[in-house]
């Protein structure tokens, strides 16, 4: 008895020796699986090559897509997430494809043992066992379907099911699955096939692009919409089955045609997308244009081509004055066409009189003139140079408003001159302009003020912001995922008001008695430029909310005759304006140091003119003196007098006089000058009396 009860202790010491060597043998075998599992995982990780070279994207402020590249290898191959597609695309995929998805690791246990046992009673292939994300590996390394590489498929699976969420996986499995052609992913195969991002699919369409990775060269619906409908129609039926959609949207799904064309993906701002995508390859470049106003201002430059017999170019830039974001970028029209791709929203032009409100802004601030200073208007001849007016004619003293407004020559070089032309293209650039000089100009032409140093639209733009923005100049911001540039205060508030009073009253182009209604209460500054030879026509603006640059010309600079920008480019100014949303109103009110006259004699003495610097060997008027004062009858004639070399001209308030005797023609201030065949001159004001 004894002898049995140790016998029998001693079997169970036995057993449960042999149970504990058991399970040391079995933890020590997961143990050693788990290391290999994680020692290959670490040395053969998952190659994501293909998920990362994706397409590169340019979208606009609210992430709208404006425009796509294909990848290296020519494929359409859009970043997709659950996010981005609708749930009744989600809910289809799982039904058809992997009903399991949420809980198996990869591998669905359970469609193995369903796909194996019927494989064995009817000795073929009736349904397979692969899981999304088995097809997520298999799209992410690209094998011939044999059972070994079905096997690497599923070990690489649980790998991905290992190191990735399930919303990960998924995001795989919706970028890189084969939609027919080089298109690749749920939102390219949208855009492509319905034009339209994939978050408010149908049931219809849902159910085709479910349909089409099943074979995808055989249900291409551009192609083969007969087998792309069939396909299409075996998903609604399997939704249908499993309650992912009643029966009212399966028959109205199933009424609906498939498409049987590919669309073009979207182009919007073509220009600009190739240039930041040229910058960021394979990822989403942020940007702070604004797709409906984007497309709303491409449909004005159309029309507006349209009707241009020689088929000129625009090209135009919109800010938004409050974030200094631009909002619209058209590079030109026709993009594809000869010369169609060149920016020109970056391509340097003549600016012609554009950058003239710059130059005032600067004398206005350093107090040395002011919108009521008088400028004289007359031929003057800078060394070798004789700038004259459009129209080749001069208009004798004029105030700085009115020299501004009708965009007088010599007034701006003059103004040049005082202000500096090397302090004048050191604000351009401090401002964010690089302006391009003439060869040979180290930066102290004058000519400057015509137009002679190119500058882009978009610098362009930049300027006449910071001039809405008071005077705080910085770069135009193009990228949201960039900070905004700091801006810079070249002038101060007062010099930028000036100029918007100014600018505001300019002259309208010929067809325009007023403003339409809708812009009348913008209230907005603007300014012209035409280049030497016609080959740039300008318009640029700015109300409180926005600034606009309109360019018009040939992308080569064939010149355009006749076309000025106060013609060919401000039309088209007002017409944008039109289409920008309404303003805030801010910056209304003049700044406190704003100077208010009612002439330039209440100036201070030092603003009061801005006369011609005196030139060695100019004539000089020897009668009547400065600010003399004649008394005279009605009939009563002067004889003049001046020193000179050669024939001397006379002129009277900027019109010429024949002879040396004038006769003048009533009473009040008045201003000669005389002029020399070199276009030297001098200057004095005389005031008329009438004799009682």
């Amino acid at each position: 008895m004894i002898r049995q009860g140790l016998s029998t202790a001693l079997r169970f010491a036995s057993l449960r020796s042999r149970r504990r060597a058991a399970l040391a043998y079995a933890a020590l075998a997961v143990t050693l699986t788990v290391t290999a599992a994680l020692a290959l995982d670490r040395i053969f990780p998952p190659d994501l090559t293909r998920y990362h070279e994706r397409s590169t994207e340019v979208v606009d402020a609210n992430g709208r897509l404006l425009r796509a590249f294909t990848t290296a290898d020519g494929r359409w191959r859009l970043k997709t997430t659950i996010d981005d597609v609708d749930p009744s695309y989600i809910a289809l995929l799982k039904a058809y494809e992997d009903c399991r998805f949420d809980w198996h690791p990869g591998v669905d246990l359970m469609a193995v043992v369903r796909a194996t046992g019927l494989l064995i009673a009817r000795g073929h292939v009736v349904s397979g066992a692969s899981t999304l994300t088995m097809q997520a590996a298999r799209l992410l390394e690209p094998r011939k379907r044999t059972f070994r590489n079905k096997v690497i498929e599923a070990a690489r699976a649980l790998q991905l099911e290992w190191r990735f969420s399930k919303r990960e996986v998924m995001a795989i499995y919706l970028t890189l699955t084969p939609m027919g052609g080089n298109l690749e992913g749920v939102r390219a195969a949208s855009l492509a096939y319905f034009g339209k991002e994939p978050r408010h699919l149908s049931a219809a369409e849902a159910a085709l692009l479910v349909a089409i990775p099943q074979a995808p060269s055989k249900r291409r619906p551009d192609r083969f919409a007969a087998a792309a409908q069939a396909g299409r129609d075996g998903v609604l039926a399997r939704g249908l089955e499993d309650g992912v959609i009643d029966r009212a949207l399966y028959d109205k799904a199933m009424s609906r045609p498939v498409p049987t064309q590919r669309l073009a993906l979207p182009m919007n701002a073509p220009h600009l997308s190739a240039w930041l995508a040229g910058q960021s390859p394979n990822a989403a470049v942020p940007t702070t244009i604004r797709l409906q106003l984007q497309q709303s201002l491409e449909q004005l430059v159309a029309e507006e081509r349209g009707q241009l017999t020689d088929k000129a170019q625009i090209a135009m830039v919109v800010m938004d004055n409050r974030t200094g974001g631009v909002v619209a970028w058209l590079g030109g029209g026709d993009f594809f066409g000869r010369a169609g791709q060149v920016d020109l929203v970056r391509a340097h032009r003549s600016p012609g009189s554009a950058l003239k409100p710059m130059i005032y802004a600067l004398a206005f601030d350093d107090r040395t003139l002011h919108p009521e200073s008088l400028v004289e208007d007359v031929p003057v001849r800078f060394k070798d140079w004789l700038p004259r007016n459009f129209d080749r004619d001069h208009q004798g003293a004029v105030t700085v408003r009115h020299a501004l407004q009708q965009s007088l020559n010599v007034p701006a070089v003059l103004a040049l001159e005082r202000v500096g032309p090397a302090r004048f293209l050191s604000a351009l650039r401090s401002a964010g302009a690089t302006p391009i000089l003439p060869p040979g100009d180290p930066g102290t032409s004058l000519g400057m003020a015509l137009g002679s140093a190119t500058i882009s639209p978009l610098e362009m733009a930049g300027l006449y912001s910071g001039l809405a923005n008071g005077g705080r100049f910085s770069l135009p911001q193009v990228r949201r995922d960039q900070p905004r540039p700091a801006p810079v205060q070249i002038v101060g508030d007062d010099a930028a008001w000036y100029v918007a009073d100014v600018l505001a009253d300019a002259p309208l182009p010929d067809g325009f008695a007023s403003l339409p209604v809708a812009l009348r209460e913008r209230r907005i500054a603007y300014k012209t430029g035409t280049s030497a030879g016609f080959r740039d026509a300008w318009a640029a603006g700015y109300s409180a909310n926005w600034t606009v640059v309109v360019w018009v010309g040939h992308a080569d600079g064939t010149p355009r005759p006749g076309q000025l920008g106060r013609a060919a480019a401000l039309p088209i100014l007002f017409k944008a304006f039109g289409r920008l949303p309404g303003e805030d109103n801010r910056g209304t009110r003049p700044p406190a140091d704003v100077l208010r006259v009612g002439s330039w004699k209440e100036l201070p003495l030092r603003m009061q003119r801005l006369a011609p610097t005196a030139v060695e060997g100019a004539p000089r008027i020897a009668y009547p003196p400065p600010d003399a004062r004649l008394e005279l009858g009605t009939h009563d004639t002067v004889t003049l007098a001046a020193s000179g070399t050669g024939r001397l001209h006379w002129l009277v308030n900027g019109r010429p006089i024949a002879g040396t005797s004038w006769t003048p023609d009533g009473a009040g201030e008045m201003r000669l000058a005389v002029v020399d065949d070199t276009g030297r001159s001098s200057a004095v004001l005389v005031h008329i009396v009438r004799r009682q």
